[in-house]
């Protein structure tokens, strides 16, 4: 995805409907959605390579570009110029967001491009430490990618960690990780959601959805990140482990949960226990909320933030 931000200010309401009339100032792109992912895993070291599709058009040039200035790998990145690369616009007036639109496709990728996207993945994922699934419900990621790919990872024993979409649901069974929101793993046990407890260490509705996901999934390490409570790990033959939120000042939020599972992946493949990487991760959010738009974290910043 690509994410851009037209910024300016209000100073008058239009003539024509009730609605503000901003008067654009500047305008910034920035990688969305996986790319996101990469653009944090970059922004501390990492080498990465992305697996994706994009359109013929302005925003996938514009999105491929960016990728490469930031030293990211963008031969996984597949054209269709049957689709749209996805844009998020927010148009951003004194720093409030006024509205976003969105310009996409969700239905799934052809046949065709599907099997170019494994025989790349094929390729690619034997020689690499993790493989992170970002499911935006975007018609990319479908079960049967799924299970191609975690063939191979499981193959030759690479980490495998997962973003899960509310609204797409689909087999995580035997990953290394996920990292859903509350929404998100209440939508994964088709639990209706229920209001949190200030204590998520005594969150009935929580604990019962974290553990029925421990035993259908079999998933080795479920964090669940919870906003203003932090995150709370669950781990099988462990009780759950409670972070509080590190966020010292919350200016934007986008971006948070790309920030949490690229910290807790790269924690985890630099042999950091799953607590650990949790914590890691959890300090980095804290650092990118009070940060406008689709942000990252540098080494620096989270070494004075430790």
């Amino acid at each position: 995805m690509l994410d851009q931000y037209v910024m300016g200010r209000v100073s008058r309401i239009s003539p024509e409907a009730p609605v503000p009339v901003v008067d654009v100032q500047s305008e910034k792109f920035f990688p969305g959605g996986a790319s996101n992912v990469a653009r944090n895993l970059r922004s501390l070291s990492a080498k990465v390579i992305v697996l994706g599709v994009i359109g013929s058009d302005a925003a996938g040039r514009t999105l491929s570009r960016t990728l490469c200035e930031q030293g990211i790998e963008t031969s996984g990145l597949f054209k269709d110029p049957a689709r749209p690369t996805t844009l998020k616009t927010r148009i951003i007036a004194q720093h409030q967001q006024v509205v976003r639109f969105d310009r996409e496709s969700r239905l799934p990728v052809s046949r065709l491009l599907y099997r170019r996207a494994v025989d790349f993945a094929k390729r690619v994922i034997r020689e690499v430490d993790a493989v992170v699934f970002e499911d935006y419900g975007k018609g990319f990621i479908q079960q049967e990618f799924l299970d191609a790919c975690m063939e191979i990872a499981q193959e030759s024993r690479v980490l495998t960690l997962a973003d899960p979409n509310a609204h797409h649901h689909l087999d995580y069974r035997d990953l290394t990780g996920i990292t859903p929101n509350r929404n998100e793993a209440f939508g994964m046990v088709r639990e209706p959601i229920q209001d949190p407890a200030p204590n998520p260490l005594k969150d009935a509705s929580l604990l019962e959805v974290g553990n029925r996901l421990l035993a259908q999934t079999r998933i080795r390490n479920i964090l669940i990140t919870l906003g203003e409570h932090g995150m709370c790990l669950f781990r099988e033959g462990h009780h759950p482990h409670h972070i509080p939120t590190a966020a010292q000042e919350v200016f934007d939020v986008s971006g948070a949960g790309d920030t949490v599972i690229s910290i807790f992946t790269l924690g985890l493949c630099a042999g950091l226990d799953a607590v650990a990487a949790a914590h890691l991760s959890n300090q980095a959010a804290g650092i990118v909320v009070g940060k406008a738009g689709t942000a990252t974290v540098t080494a620096a910043e989270l070494l004075s933030r430790l």
